[in-house]
């Protein structure tokens, strides 16, 4: 087996650099695109979340009213309406509240991509380094 000749080491080792350099630019370009995601992501969630909370203060606004009417009346009327309304109301904050969880989550906000390159590559560099001339 022949040896390498070192007098091309210089030059492999400015290879080595640019390669090194070139990849930690392309993964902090993918870090970067990829945080931006899941900014967008929790910035949808936190608009639900606060949608869900205007959305169950009118519900139970709606409800108590219902409740006083009911109670009023003691009968079935206008009271009973308003309950069904508020009802219906409460089901649409737990469908904003589920969607504000989800996109809330740490699993949704985790930058996989980016942490599963960053595994290959200290995979890829660690094999590299155990090859022998």
């Amino acid at each position: 087996m022949t040896r390498p000749d070192i007098r091309n080491a210089p030059d492999l080792l400015l290879n080595v650099l640019r390669q090194f350099s070139d990849l930690l630019r392309s993964e902090a370009e993918l870090a970067k695109s990829e945080l931006k995601e899941k900014a967008s992501n929790a910035r949808d969630g936190a608009i639900a979340l606060v949608a869900a909370v205007i959305v169950a203060l009118v519900a139970l606004h709606v409800l108590a009213a219902a409740l006083v009417a009911w109670i009023a009346t003691l009968g079935i009327g206008p009271g009973l309406a308003a309950l069904i309304v508020g009802g219906a109301l409460l089901v649409v904050c737990l469908g904003l509240l589920l969607f504000a969880k989800s996109r809330l989550s740490s699993e949704a906000l985790t930058p996989t991509r980016t942490i599963e390159n960053a595994k290959r590559d200290a995979a890829r560099i660690k094999e590299a380094a155990h090859v022998r001339y």
